[in-house]
């Protein structure tokens, strides 16, 4: 008689089929893990990426912002600013034709990217994750139910009868793994594509920290010493 209980349908499955089914658990546990991890991280990281931008966009000087950094400690973009503060000194500088000092500024956006590149990173990982997640847990659950269905035409082979009675609780049981590939990657799609969406937005609010400091420089007299001294204090 056909069982339809779900608990009475993994039960009944070969021992192939659980396996896969046990893969695909796996692979959804630890992708919910990640998802509610990630999700924690960027939270926090937006809460403190806006918090730190407020104060950059009221900011008068450099020194003002520095003074602040304690207040920003997480935030990414924080983190942009002052490395490349750190770093001023050892950017090129020159005299412009009015004897003022100036500094290579394409040195500083290159050297901003890739300190922003670093970040980027932090924020990616156990990502591609999700991504293989999304990809092959439909094959794994198709594994699983092309072998199920391959044992359900032997069983039937087997009895000698072909009806509906005989074929349906075999090709049901095979479909289990199916389903259960696609309840794996579904949220995991969904999640990368999202996260992926936030760090783009993290992105551009580093961008936004380069030039916001580009134009706080200039009003230092001597970017690099000032810079350097307020980040020193």
């Amino acid at each position: 008689m056909f069982q339809a209980g779900p608990l009475a349908i993994i039960a009944s499955l070969g021992i192939i089929s659980k396996v896969v089914l046990l893969v695909l658990l796996g692979f959804s546990i630890i992708s919910w893990a990640i998802i509610f991890y990630k999700w924690a991280t960027f939270r926090a990281v937006d809460l403190k990426d806006r918090h730190f931008m407020a104060l950059l966009l009221r900011a008068r000087d450099v020194q003002e912002v520095t003074r602040n950094a304690p207040q920003t400690a997480g935030s990414p973009c924080a983190k942009i600013f002052h490395s490349v503060i750190q770093r001023l000194d050892q950017i090129p500088t020159g005299f412009s034709d009015s004897g003022a000092m100036i500094f290579d500024r394409h040195v500083m956006e290159r050297t901003a990217a890739h300190l922003a590149q670093g970040q980027i990173s932090k924020l990616e990982s156990y990502l591609p994750f999700l991504a293989t997640t999304g990809n092959i847990a439909p094959f794994v659950g198709l594994l699983g139910t092309v072998l199920g269905i391959i044992d359900a035409f032997h069983e039937i082979g087997a009895q000698g009868t072909a009806s509906i009675a005989a074929v349906a609780p075999g090709v049901s049981e095979a479909l289990i793994a199916t389903a259960a590939g696609l309840f794996a990657a579904i949220p995991a799609v969904i999640a990368y594509n999202y996260f992926l969406t936030r760090i783009r937005r993290t992105a551009l609010q580093m961008d936004s920290v380069v030039v916001e400091l580009l134009a706080l420089i200039p009003a230092q007299g001597k970017p690099t010493g000032s810079a350097s001294s307020g980040s020193k204090g």
